[in-house]
């Protein structure tokens, strides 16, 4: 089992947070820091300054500044980059690293940020999705000294070198959500991980059996691919410190436990993640919203992970 933490920065977070929080949760034991790919802050808890981070800028600069704590987006946008500048620059990133990086991969939905900083929002994104992730993981596995072209209905390549490649073969895909047909197959012929963020346990399994079935459709052996799930968290030792958290960003702790989160001390989260581990899932993301809140990571790196490790 893995653990990992996920935070989101366009709430507000500078690259000397994002920094910290990483460093943190490499100290404490995590698996990996992944963050969102998003360029505009989402409700009211913060007024979002001092404003966005592109994610792989801010991963490139942590690929330097960390040593072992894997590093990715959760998930980056097909409306945000080509396909085969996504692919050079992840690549680059994942040699920065020592081989540490991990591409997740979706279609976007946020329309609102799209707006604010003039990016194109076109509609049947999961097309975008399918020939971004052909493109990413074909430009890969080109030989060196080989050429890569494309032609599909959005994008085309032309004898691309395919250069750099990534220290790790294959870099990790990770491609998620909740749908019910699409999104397995897409996660069964292009990624190495599948995630379900902030659903149901009944859901979670659900969807867990629909890409085991769609990778047998396609004869890939299910247990090739990692099946993970992502949920908020807010833990703390006592009542006051969940309440202390919570107030941070705008939560109420009774609303929160009730919907499908991490919450709570170290024994009950220790329970939750034993549900989803008996649901299949072999990693889990810990979604922490305060990014300042050090004590926070070091909480579930002291008291959480050791227990779910014996």
């Amino acid at each position: 089992m893995e653990y990992c933490v996920f935070i989101e920065p366009q709430q507000g977070a500078s690259y000397d947070t994002q920094l910290a929080f990483a460093r943190t949760a490499e100290e404490h034991g995590f698996t990996g820091f992944f963050r969102s790919d998003h360029f505009l802050k989402m409700g009211d808890f913060s007024d979002g300054s001092p404003g966005p981070t592109d994610a792989w800028t801010t991963l490139a600069g942590l690929a330097r500044e960390t040593s072992s704590i894997r590093l990715g987006t959760l998930v980056s946008s097909v409306t945000y980059r080509h396909p085969g500048l996504l692919a050079l620059q992840v690549a680059q990133v994942d040699r920065m690293s020592g081989g540490r990086v991990e591409l997740g991969l979706g279609t976007g939905w946020y329309a609102e940020e799209h707006a604010a900083y003039g990016i194109p929002f076109p509609p049947r994104r999961f097309d975008h999705l399918e020939e971004q992730l052909e493109i990413v993981t074909g430009m890969w596995a080109t030989p060196t000294g080989g050429a890569y072209s494309f032609a599909g209905e959005h994008y085309e390549l032309a004898d691309s070198p395919a250069l750099p490649k990534p220290a790790q073969s294959p870099l990790p895909v990770i491609v998620g959500g909740s749908g019910l047909t699409r999104t397995p197959a897409l996660a069964a012929r292009f990624a190495q991980e599948f995630n379900i963020p902030f659903q149901a346990e009944d859901v979670i399994a659900d969807r867990f059996e629909r890409v085991a079935r769609a990778c047998e459709a396609i004869d890939r052996d299910p247990a090739t691919l990692k099946r993970t799930v992502a949920w908020t968290t807010l833990a703390g030792a006592t009542e006051a410190d969940l309440r202390r958290r919570a107030a941070n960003t705008g939560e109420d702790v009774d609303q929160f436990r009730a919907s499908h989160t991490f919450s709570g001390s170290a024994a009950e989260i220790v329970d939750q993640v034993g549900r989803l581990r008996e649901l299949g899932a072999e990693r889990v993301y810990f979604q922490m919203m305060d990014m300042t809140d050090l004590d926070h990571v070091a909480y579930l790196g002291e008291e959480v992970l050791p227990q779910l490790d014996r």
